[in-house]
């Protein structure tokens, strides 16, 4: 039975993971109002007399347009978080992955989540099914906790970066209590 649960929480973390991605995707459609003047400016620009620069030229200009259309990121999504005053939680993941979070109880909307040597902060985004789920979209980092674990999720490649992430309390063996036999 627990087994049949586990997977069912399983598999909405994952259609949870699925359309979070797919709404960041969609959301990253909208244009930078520079970026149609940048476009601009780079249609009118004299082509270059030899094809390999001309080449290197517009793969240039296509990844300056790129940045131009790109929404400015929020400066607190992109530098490391101050972790002092928080509860520090360690997950072990499979394939011998670590994750901590670092939760502070005056603020319930973000956690941050050290990652390969690296301290991201994550914004909480409401869930309908009660999943605890933080997002950085500058980096691309979707946490989703569940009562039985924890996922690591990576909305820029649309890969899992650790799954199976567990703490202490996770790990910990569930055993059943046995009814107390009755005295006659």
């Amino acid at each position: 039975m627990s087994s049949l649960l586990s997977r069912f929480l399983a598999a909405g973390a994952f259609a949870l993971a699925g359309i979070g991605v797919c709404a960041t995707a969609s959301a990253a459609t909208e244009q930078h109002p520079k970026a149609e003047e940048v476009l601009k400016a780079k249609s009118k620009a004299k082509p270059k007399a030899k094809a390999k620069k001309g080449a290197k030229a517009a793969a240039a200009g296509a990844a300056a347009a790129a940045v131009a259309a790109a929404p400015a990121a929020n400066p607190q999504d992109v530098d490391e978080p101050d972790i002092t005053d928080t509860v520090v939680t360690e997950y072990a993941c499979e394939l011998g992955n670590k994750i901590t979070i670092y939760t502070n109880a005056q603020d319930d909307g973000h956690i941050a989540l050290r990652w390969k040597k690296r301290l991201h902060r994550l914004n909480r985004v409401g869930t309908t099914t009660g999943a605890l789920r933080f997002e950085n979209p500058h980096w691309g980092l979707i946490w989703i906790g569940i009562p039985a674990k924890g996922i690591l999720l990576d909305s820029k490649l649309n890969r899992q970066l650790a799954n199976e992430c567990k703490n202490a309390e996770q790990s910990a063996p569930v055993t059943a209590g046995l009814p107390a036999e009755k005295k006659s």
